[in-house]
């Protein structure tokens, strides 16, 4: 099975450089100002120049009006929207009409009927980013490394298209897809050196982390 890989959060040439190296299908920028890993339009254009018909760049927003999301839009470019918010079913499907791009939801898992939410979403979002519910009070709604139990995940219908995120490291992606069996991952604090900091060295080591998960997945028999 194929396995869809985002690092998200970027801000550099040489982050990015190292993602797409490692063969990532998506990479993200952030468009939220408290956020460490937040960037301006105008830079996000100029970085995802280099990522151009190699991956899937990513617009993640938190709550955005349409100002924001025009500008963001016709300055970027982005080929994949991510609302990463309390947006509503409604307010994906007006963004989704208005920019006639696909669009990713993200939702905050901690326990099982946290699930259910999937729901509301099921047919307005192409494809979900499942996250760990942040900590209490922590000031960003992903990007925090915190990770959930997978295992919940095991429960949903296997036509739910998602984005394992929250927590992911190179030391804990093999457990990750063994658990959950997701068809994309996203990672960004796991490959940082600081808040914000992408380190181009802990990018090469998460894929090879992949790399080697998967390699031990077929080894056994099983679908990687």
């Amino acid at each position: 099975m194929k396995l869809d890989i985002k690092i998200c959060g970027l801000k550099t040439d040489e982050a990015i450089a190292a993602a797409l190296d490692g063969g990532a299908s998506h990479i993200g920028f952030i468009f939220f100002e408290k956020s460490p890993r937040h960037v301006t339009p105008d830079e996000a254009g100029r970085l995802r120049r280099n990522a151009i018909s190699k991956a899937t760049a990513v617009a993640v927003t938190v709550d955005a009006a349409d100002p924001m999301l025009d500008r963001i839009v016709e300055t970027m470019q982005p080929d994949l929207l991510q609302f990463h918010g309390q947006e509503s079913p409604a307010r994906v499907a007006e963004a989704k009409a208005r920019y006639g791009l696909p669009v990713m939801k993200a939702l905050s898992i901690r326990e099982a009927e946290d699930l259910a939410r999937l729901d509301e979403y099921r047919g307005v979002a192409d494809r979900f980013l499942l996250d760990a519910k942040p900590p209490a009070g922590a000031l960003l709604p992903g990007g925090n490394g915190v990770p959930f139990d997978w295992s919940l995940l095991a429960a949903l219908d296997a036509d739910v298209d998602y984005m394992l995120s929250g927590g992911l490291d190179a030391g804990n992606i093999a457990t990750a897809l063994r658990l959950a069996q997701p068809r994309g991952i996203d990672i960004s604090s796991g490959v940082e050196s600081g808040p914000g900091r992408k380190d181009p060295d802990m990018i090469r080591a998460f894929f090879a982390a992949v790399r080697a998960a998967r390699s031990a997945v077929r080894d056994n028999g099983e679908t990687p």
